[in-house]
């Protein structure tokens, strides 16, 4: 059974690993589609993932001296498309011929608890591609929410990759008037395409300036580009005593972000949003779950519009090329996704 192995930074290999063992309670899912999300796995890819040269302490909640995971890493990946091709015998959802959507890494094939898999069943009839976005979907509404997003509220969001222009369109869908900020004339063209009332080439000139000569500054601003740069004209951008979404994945010191300055002087919230839990408080009523679905409802309604999203489908034997490629060419990906079987 194939499944993509990080060997070490840099280097990547398709490996094969033995088929587990059908267990009670669990279903069998050979993967079709496998999608990449660049900024998380350009971590491992790198060897900048802080589980690579940190320890997580689960029980503190802290990064301590010592390695969370080493090299090699086996079967890293975002988000899964496949068909239920077993199930034991306990199990009736999902049913066997079911496409279903979850989280089993770039492998060919998985065991899977079945209750992870109930309610991800595809819709007759829907692309198997739009399952390789719930999870990147639901980081990005998991952002949206944190930003408490009002009817008529002025957003800016920094940085418009897959994240954020999913962001964008659920903060027009939100009742947000929306400014998207990036430096890939491609991207901003999707963006407006997506419901952004205006874009910004952060290339030109400082988003901050631009929204203070428009309105007071911006209510909210959530930031996807995931550089300290970003984060800093982010907080620059928002107006005073205004909420900044931090939810890119930032790596190394933070070079660049001055908060003696506008963060300091401006009384800025700064609220980190990632996918590990949802806004403190909304716990009682979402969790990553409920996100993932409703983000799926949505596509499935056809208010997201997630196959422009998609620029390469690669069959998993060119692996090595395709990190290589997100590794050297950013700008070049949006969504790309592994293909397994035809």
């Amino acid at each position: 059974m194939r499944v993509i192995t990080f060997e070490e930074p840099g280097k990547v290999h398709v490996s094969v690993e033995s088929p587990a063992d059908l267990l009670p309670g669990s279903v069998r899912v050979r993967t079709i589609y496998s999608g990449v999300s660049a900024g998380t796995e350009l971590t491992a890819y790198r060897g900048t993932n802080p589980y690579l040269n940190r320890k997580w302490d689960t029980e503190r909640r802290l990064f301590v001296d010592g390695q969370t995971h080493a090299y090699p890493l086996s079967g890293w990946g975002y988000q899964e498309v496949g068909e239920v091709v077993e199930a034991a015998a306990d199990v009736a959802d999902p049913p066997v011929g079911g496409l279903v959507w979850g989280i089993w890494g770039h492998r060919a094939e998985a065991v899977v608890p079945a209750d992870k898999l109930v309610g991800h069943v595809l819709p007759t009839g829907a692309d198997p591609l739009a399952g390789v976005f719930a999870r990147v979907g639901a980081i990005a509404l998991n952002a949206v929410h944190a930003a408490d997003v009002h009817l008529g509220d002025q957003i800016a969001i920094f940085g418009q990759g897959v994240i954020g222009l999913l962001a964008t369109r659920l903060a027009v869908l939100s009742g947000a008037k929306v400014v998207a900020a990036d430096a890939i004339p491609d991207r901003l063209e999707l963006a407006r395409r997506f419901g952004a009332a205006e874009t910004f080439d952060v290339r030109s000139d400082s988003v901050a300036e631009f929204m203070r000569k428009r309105v007071e500054g911006a209510d909210t601003v959530i930031e996807l580009s995931g550089t300290h740069q970003g984060l800093h004209e982010a907080i620059r951008t928002v107006r005073k005593g205004g909420r900044v979404v931090a939810a890119g994945f930032y790596q190394g010191d933070g070079v660049g972000l001055r908060l003696g300055e506008e963060f300091h002087h401006n009384q800025v919230q700064l609220v980190s949003s990632q996918i590990g839990g949802v806004a403190s408080w909304l716990a009682h009523r979402w969790d990553v779950e409920r996100l993932q679905r409703t983000f799926m409802e949505l596509v499935h309604r056809g208010e997201v519009e997630v196959g422009d999203l998609i620029t390469h489908v690669v069959p998993i034997e060119r692996a090595a090329e395709a990190f290589d490629l997100l590794d050297k060419h950013p700008s070049e990906v949006l969504q790309l996704v592994f293909q397994f079987e035809e």
